[in-house]
């Protein structure tokens, strides 16, 4: 699975990226994991949920909020980390 570096944490909410990122390596985003749940948003053109693994439509919602919020900062992680 490989080292998890974590951009963030906010409401009970990890969001974070896998250091080995596929071969070749995947467009920037993020995985978001709480409990037992995990969601992937892909964060360019615009955030879009990738994938869902147990978050009802509501929490979605506010997840893609809060990675709109943080999108930069998200970015800036990706890259300082793959560059």
């Amino acid at each position: 699975m490989g080292y998890m570096p974590v951009v963030f944490r906010e409401r009970g909410y990890r969001f974070f990226f896998y250091s080995n990122e596929g071969t070749p390596r995947e467009p920037a985003h993020i995985h978001v994991r709480r409990d037992l749940l995990e969601a992937k948003f892909w964060i360019a053109p615009r955030v879009e949920l990738a994938y869902n693994d147990g978050y009802d439509a509501r929490t979605l919602r506010e997840l893609i909020e809060l990675i709109e919020i943080n999108r930069d900062l998200i970015e800036r992680a990706w890259n300082e980390f793959f560059d």
